[in-house]
């Protein structure tokens, strides 16, 4: 898998809007955001993910209309798996570890993920 470029809060905040609503108009994102944001804010921050190569455009006259060309799901592991070689020496054993050891994970969870993952093979 190609190395996406990790993206920042605010560009993932409207990364988020985008991959739920699959498609947009900048004045939809700032509407969805509840107006955390100012109009030019949320359309230099799409240029942005477009130069990054997340987001593609359909021109309608001067408007144009947004969409996510990178699936959350692609993006969602990249960075689980840079977070994982950054923290946890590559080791998802050593990530679950540490959440339990923080007690943000449950043995119920736990039972849940052994449950997933003896299903899916």
């Amino acid at each position: 898998m190609k190395n996406l470029e990790k993206l920042t809060l605010k560009e993932e905040e409207v990364m988020s809007v985008l991959w739920k609503l699959e498609k947009a108009f900048v004045k939809e994102i700032v509407s969805e955001l509840q107006g955390k944001n100012h109009y030019n804010t949320i359309s230099t921050i799409v240029r942005q993910l477009e130069d990054k190569g997340f987001v593609s455009y359909t021109s309608y006259g001067k408007s144009h209309q947004y969409f996510p060309i990178v699936e959350r799901e692609k993006y969602s592991t990249a960075v689980m798996d840079q977070n994982s070689k950054r923290f946890f020496e590559g080791s998802y054993k050593n990530m679950v570890s540490f959440f339990a050891q923080q007690e943000k994970i449950t043995e119920k969870d736990l039972e849940d993920i052994l449950e997933l993952i003896k299903n899916k093979s």
